[in-house]
């Protein structure tokens, strides 16, 4: 059974279509080609033109053809070099020792940004290394590169670190928190990893940066006052809250232990009541809260704090902020709560870090959606052990996908 499809559509360019048709089995589509004797034979190392010393034949994968799998059979010429020296030329659809065409390996890409690459695996036939070894040569072909040597006019950076498994090769990534792009990711999580950044950035573009958004790790804070000395250090609100959330989770597990039955019980099922906001409690959550905050003056204590806390970041000015912080951490002492203290001397230690959001209002939403795409990516692969490839698709995460990966570009 054969069929006659324009050759415009097939566009294989320097092949001739001679014949489509439906293997025997009903299997696949099998598209035999004969090599165009318009086209010059080209050596593909030195581009110079050279005689055709045989054709050779073989066979590529491509799109999906109606539904069924599709195999072109093309033919291409082994150009004669000198004695002894013969080079098969290039074909303009297929990369050389690939066995996909160029647009076969672009819909595999596109399906791996949205799905793991196992469901690729299986919906193509294809074995998972190489449908991974495939969207990664596309990654490293088609991303634009991250050329710092080119950036200009950042004001505000944010630098964090992400793993590609959990408590696996931590990677450091950077964004313009202005644009909300990605402009830097490498292996590490080291001063030297994020000083590498740094020093790579053009003197007149480092001294305009006003502030680094961060965690409170020490690595990124020693990078910076070596390297930027005039920019100020933004621990953000959300790391602080974080670290807060934590207290409350050892104090109350502190408070479940010293309970009496009656205690442990009215205790149950209130974590995530302690940790929300009062506005995202229903009526029947806001009762059960308000009887154990009545019953446990530690915990009241700890709550009513959290609400002072978050507090903080309506403050109108770096001083402002710092006297509300100071006078924060003074009740923090008078309690005897173990954990409620040790916080109380973090928030002092980082107290400028803190209070310089006053001066910038620089948060770390762009860096916490960046790590909400990057959990995404970990999610589908199951874990991804390439590193580099791990790279590459982070750095795919903050470009927008408006680019149907079922049609071709223009």
């Amino acid at each position: 059974m054969t069929i006659d499809i324009s050759q415009h559509i097939l566009r294989l360019k320097g092949q001739r279509v001679n014949e489509i048709e439906l293997a025997e089995d009903c299997a696949k589509v099998i598209v035999q080609c004969s090599r165009d004797a318009r086209r010059s034979a080209i050596d593909p190392a030195t581009g110079k033109k050279g005689s055709i010393n045989q054709h050779i034949r073989r066979q590529v994968n491509d799109i999906p053809f109606f539904g069924y799998p599709c195999v072109i059979e093309i033919e291409l010429a082994q150009v004669f070099i000198s004695k002894g020296e013969r080079r098969i030329e290039a074909c303009p659809f297929v990369d050389k020792g690939c066995r996909f065409t160029h647009r076969f390996c672009h819909l595999i890409s596109g399906l791996c940004r949205h799905l793991s690459i196992l469901a690729v695996s299986r919906h193509l036939g294809i074995r998972w290394e190489t449908v991974k070894n495939i969207d990664k040569a596309y990654l490293m072909e088609t991303l634009p590169a991250l050329d710092l040597a080119q950036l200009a006019g950042l004001e505000y950076i944010g630098v964090d670190e992400v793993a590609r498994a959990k408590g696996h090769d931590y990677m450091t990534v950077v964004y313009d928190m202005v644009g909300g792009h990605l402009i830097w990711v490498e292996a590490g999580r080291t001063a030297e990893v994020f000083s590498r950044f740094l020093k790579q950035l053009r003197p007149d573009t480092a001294h305009k940066i006003k502030a680094v958004s961060m965690d409170m790790g020490p690595a990124y804070q020693k990078a910076v006052r070596e390297s930027l000395p005039m920019a100020d250090i933004v621990f953000d609100r959300f790391h602080v809250m974080k670290n807060y959330s934590k207290a409350i989770h050892n104090q109350r597990r502190l408070e479940f232990r010293k309970a009496d039955p009656s205690g442990k019980e009215l205790m149950k099922g209130t974590h995530y009541l302690l940790l929300k906001n009062a506005d995202k409690l229903n009526e029947k959550q806001s009762n059960k809260l308000q009887t154990l905050l009545e019953s446990n003056s530690n915990l009241n204590t700890l709550y009513v704090l959290k609400e002072q806390l978050q507090a903080l970041w309506s403050a109108p000015s770096f001083e402002g902020m710092s006297e509300q912080l100071e006078n924060w951490c003074l009740i923090a002492d008078q309690s005897h709560m173990l954990y409620l203290k040790k916080f109380a001397k973090s928030l002092r230690k980082h107290c400028v870090g803190i209070c310089n959001y006053a001066k910038h209002k620089l948060t770390s939403a762009r860096i916490e959606a960046g790590n909400v795409s990057i959990g995404m990516i970990r999610k589908r692969a199951r874990g991804i052990r390439d590193t580099e490839y791990f790279k590459l698709k982070i750095r795919q995460s903050s470009i927008p996908d408006n680019q149907s990966m079922f049609y071709l570009k223009s």
